[in-house]
């Protein structure tokens, strides 16, 4: 599992960079403002995560029976995918049916760093 975290952590934190240079200078011209901040929002999301990713990978090679860092990171992998996912889709499409599943991975965010902090006040 640990290597899955930092994989996906790495991944996720190049495609953000990819992302947020194809917003800066592929959309800028193309989206109106609001599309356009959502879709910076949901780069800047996803660039958090992966980074709080590879923090977990690292905690569950050294924690491998917590549970609680396992779940943290797998919320995070479904809230990059939820919610920065659905900004990108929302931005590029405008299909508004998008915008409802952006609060879905907000809440995969939150709970998955409760979970974090509780691991490591197990842990410490």
């Amino acid at each position: 599992m640990s290597k899955l975290f930092l994989l996906f952590g790495a991944l996720s934190a190049g495609l953000a960079v990819i992302f947020g240079a194809f917003g800066a200078h592929a959309l800028r011209s193309r989206l109106p403002e609001n599309l356009l901040n959502a879709f910076e929002t949901g780069t800047q999301y996803q660039m958090y995560h992966a980074l709080a990713l590879l923090m977990v990978g690292l905690l569950v090679h050294i924690y491998p029976a917590s549970n609680l860092l396992k779940w943290s990171g797998l919320l995070f992998v479904v809230g990059i995918f939820l919610f920065s996912g659905s900004l990108y889709a929302l931005a590029l499409t405008q299909i508004k049916l998008f915008g409802p599943i952006t609060p879905l991975g907000g809440a995969a965010f939150i709970v998955g760093w409760l979970l974090l902090s509780y691991a490591l006040a197990k842990i410490a």
